[in-house]
């Protein structure tokens, strides 16, 4: 047993299992609001209450109030006698910051796993109450049943700011500008407020209500709740205005009755009922060691590295710049490097030879994740070939740094769904599990999470997530289960005590690296290109156009690569015409490989082809050639090496 595993066994059951660590109880104190129990408590040294009805409705809905909680509670006093909770924690003066937001994340994991509350929660925001409504609801769209809003606040330029036509409050503004440390030029140009970002919450299709004062002075409509409503709508996302127009309207507009309180209970309680659990997140977390090593290094040391290894899910925005951004607002003092190294199309093989140029020249990760289990799959990298890589990365990844942690993720594809509805674990899962298991690495499962999320009806392939490229539900539904995992409570760490494991494979490409085409000999019709640029009118791949190459276009061009090593390979362009070549090693035995892929009619496809990765220690010399055939796809019989790949 290695000493990884070993020192595995001493971490909490709950922690192995993925389960979370059971909060610490507060102290209560029950009071009387209308009639019901209130249960007061501090919760992390921060005020907060939640109301309880005479008899529950099954699964225990809730309504969770932002600032104000004692303004216009008639539509409480309803949904209380209809069985709701009614929840409330003080986080005044925050104006919706990320610090609220962390507070916000504790409240709702107390009241759902301690008093197991709803999993998805009733917004109900007042005036600057739109503000943490908004801001927590977008990090969790999934958490939310229905958002009420009251006049609310979505543009903090028009409210405190002054910036429009409404009044503003310089000294809240001053405050405002304060909390999030900005000046005024960086103020007009702030993103993070409610009326940006809000795919994730209509992808989820969160249906809202605004209830405003037409004349509102304070927070005008056409500032906060009209841009907030034309954006939601445009994104698909079900949202409706209800005018108050009866009754005396004072503060400028900004106090106004509410008519018919009822009927904004029966909203609430039409999408809160009846209460749907869905699958827990657990389930699908193998912490093995942790991630303690690097979340207690951001605490301590306010720095550290994190680094994105993957394909086109980890390239293109989505999960990556959510758990960015969770780090960086549970972090705040933290100075964080990002290194962002997914490229479309590439898997484990491409990331073990890249790794050292896309992600150790930029910096030495402190928290690394890694993604390939789609593009293995639709690539044919064998088995042996993926433990090779994966373990092979991470092999490089703890020499570069003995404290990584490391997260290995199986994203989803519909293929995998044909190996679960069979009964079996797909390849690519298994390998990314069995590595992860014998160094210690973090696993996700998030394939297996969606497909049992689809089967179990929580959501459909086809209209939600939509493709293997998630579409903003999907990315929302990846994000919040690395958030999860991300949040566990882990046991301190013991950094530097830990052996790392014998590999898996003796082979394994933990000497992976890449060597420049101009290192190539014996050149006979291949030339070097400085900065090559296709003919083809198709597309290319970022860092694998203008940049030099090693072309042979003609049958019979040649060249010669003398390494050391135990494996050697080449990262070719394959376009349109790519063609086939013929290579030998030490002058053994001839082989032959066909360069065209079936994406290369579309795209000058990067691909890596390893040609040899079990030969003897020691100095090696390849001879490549062009061949007079090629793949009757083909238009030509081009060879166009970006990168040699050698395993030292």
């Amino acid at each position: 047993m290695n000493a990884f595993v070993q020192k595995a066994k001493y971490l909490l059951l709950g922690v192995l299992t993925g389960a979370s660590v059971a909060l610490a109880q507060p102290a209560e104190t029950v009071t009387s609001w209308k009639g019901f129990d209130k249960v007061e408590f501090a919760l992390e040294g921060t005020s907060a209450y939640y109301v309880k009805p005479r008899q529950a409705r099954p699964g225990n809905p809730w309504v969770w109030r932002a600032h104000f909680p004692t303004w216009h509670t008639e539509m409480d006093s309803i949904l209380l006698t209809r069985g709701f909770h009614v929840a409330y924690i003080n986080t005044n003066d925050l104006f919706g910051h990320p610090q609220a937001m962390q507070r916000w994340d504790a409240f709702y994991k107390y009241l759902t796993q301690e008093k197991q509350f709803a999993p998805k929660v009733a917004l109900e925001g007042v005036s600057r109450g739109g503000l943490y409504v908004y801001g927590w609801a977008k990090r969790n769209p999934d958490k939310v049943s229905c958002i009420y809003a009251e006049a609310p606040v979505c543009d903090p330029r028009s409210w405190p700011g002054g910036k429009g036509k409404g009044q503003g409050s310089p000294k809240d503004w001053t405050r405002w500008l304060d909390l999030y440390g900005l000046d005024e030029a960086k103020a007009a140009a702030f993103d993070d407020i409610p009326l940006n970002d809000l795919a994730g919450l209509a992808a989820f299709k969160v249906p809202i209500v605004h209830v405003i004062g037409l004349r509102d002075e304070i927070v005008p409509p056409d500032e906060n709740t009209y841009p907030l409503v034309q954006n939601y709508l445009k994104l698909g996302g079900p949202i409706s205005v209800y005018p108050m127009t009866r009754g005396a309207q004072t503060l400028s507009g900004h106090h106004f009755p509410i008519e018919h309180p009822e009927r904004f209970a029966d909203f609430i309680e039409q999408h809160s009922l009846p209460g749907q659990k869905p699958l827990p997140r657990t389930p699908y977390l193998v912490p093995n060691l942790g991630l303690s090593q690097s979340l207690e290094k951001f605490e301590k040391t306010k720095a550290g590295t994190v680094a994105f290894l993957g394909g086109s899910i980890t390239h293109n925005p989505g999960w990556r710049n959510k758990v960015s951004k969770y780090l960086q607002e549970r972090f705040p003092g933290t100075q964080f490097t990002f290194i962002t190294a997914g490229i479309p199309s590439l898997g484990s093989t491409p990331h073990a030879f890249r790794f050292g140029r896309d992600v150790l020249q930029h910096g030495t990760p402190d928290l690394l994740f890694v993604e390939s289990a789609v593009n293995d799959r639709t690539n044919g990298f064998s088995e042996k070939a993926q433990v090779r890589a994966l373990e092979g990365i991470l092999r490089q990844a703890h020499a570069a740094n003995p404290a990584v942690d490391v997260v290995l993720m199986a994203f989803a594809d519909p293929d995998k769904f044909g190996d679960y509805d069979a009964g079996r674990e797909p390849t690519e899962v298994a390998v990314h599990r069995r590595v992860a298991v014998h160094y210690g690495a973090a696993f996700v499962n998030l394939s297996r999470e969606v497909y049992d999320r689809v089967r179990a009806g929580e959501f459909s392939w086809e209209y939600d997530f939509k493709d293997l490229h998630p579409s903003p539900f999907g990315q929302e539904i990846y994000f919040q289960t690395l958030k999860e995992l991300l949040g566990t409570k882990y046991p301190e760490s013991t950094s530097g005590t830990s052996v790392l494991p014998k590999p898996l494979d003796a082979f394994s490409y933990e000497r992976a690296r890449y060597r420049q085409p101009d290192e190539s000999t014996q050149r006979k019709g291949f030339t070097l290109n400085p900065a090559w640029e296709p003919n083809h009118k198709v597309p290319t791949r970022a860092g694998f156009v203008q940049v030099p190459m090693l072309v042979g276009e003609q049958p019979g061009a040649s060249f010669e690569l003398t390494f050391s090593g135990r494996a050697v390979g080449i990262a070719v362009v394959s376009g349109p015409d790519a063609g086939t070549v013929t290579y030998r090693i030490d002058g053994q035995k001839t082989q032959t490989l066909d360069l065209f892929t079936q994406w290369s009619p579309q795209l000058h496809l990067p691909w890596y082809l390893v040609l040899a990765d079990e030969l003897k220690p020691g100095p090696h010399r390849l001879r490549v050639s062009i061949a007079d055939r090629k793949n009757p796809q083909s238009t030509g019989t081009a060879c166009r090496i970006v990168y040699f790949l050698v395993n030292e």
